[in-house]
């Protein structure tokens, strides 16, 4: 994808993006763990001439949304925890993407595309359009967003309305 080809949906994403408090940069990057992204501190980079999938933004900016503001500022550099994200923010990324691919009316398909998630692409978009929402306690537990039950008490939106998309 030529880098001046961004299509409707990566414009959506970049606004979203944008509107939220997480840069993004264009950036020219060598091997990456995903093709044409990469995370620093509070941004994300993109190298759009590399970038095969781009749904995996959102689940990049999910990383950055689901982590401390203190460790935002430290990703990508040699002071991040070596453990980071860990198997909860990991989780938490996952379902904090699928709330803005619902929020922002994309296809599931955009960010759980075949060929991530180690094929479990299609078991993520089966659980969510079930409402089996696998890591909303800790979406809840950090203040992003609200279960069926709490929402109700709350007189609030349930997930996956987020109340905030980044964590404090």
């Amino acid at each position: 994808m030529p880098a001046k080809q961004k299509d409707v949906k990566i414009e959506k994403v970049l606004s979203f993006l944008n509107e939220i408090g997480i840069d993004v940069v264009e950036k020219e990057l060598e091997d990456t763990f995903l093709p044409g992204l990469s995370l620093g501190s509070n941004c994300i980079y993109i190298d759009y001439d590399k970038l095969l999938y781009p749904g995996d933004i959102l689940h990049e900016a999910g990383h950055l949304a689901v982590t401390t503001s203190s460790e935002r500022k430290l990703v990508g550099s040699s002071e991040m925890s070596p453990e980071w994200p860990t198997q909860s923010e990991e989780i938490a990324a996952i379902l904090w993407s699928f709330a803005a691919a619902n929020h922002l009316q994309l296809p599931l398909d955009f960010v759980f595309h075949p060929n991530g998630y180690k094929g479990d692409s299609d078991w993520f978009i089966s659980n969510f359009s079930n409402k089996n929402y696998i890591g909303l306690p800790f979406l809840e537990w950090i203040g992003l967003t609200l279960s069926d039950d709490r929402a109700l008490k709350e007189g609030k939106e349930a997930f996956p309305v987020m109340q905030k998309w980044l964590r404090d």
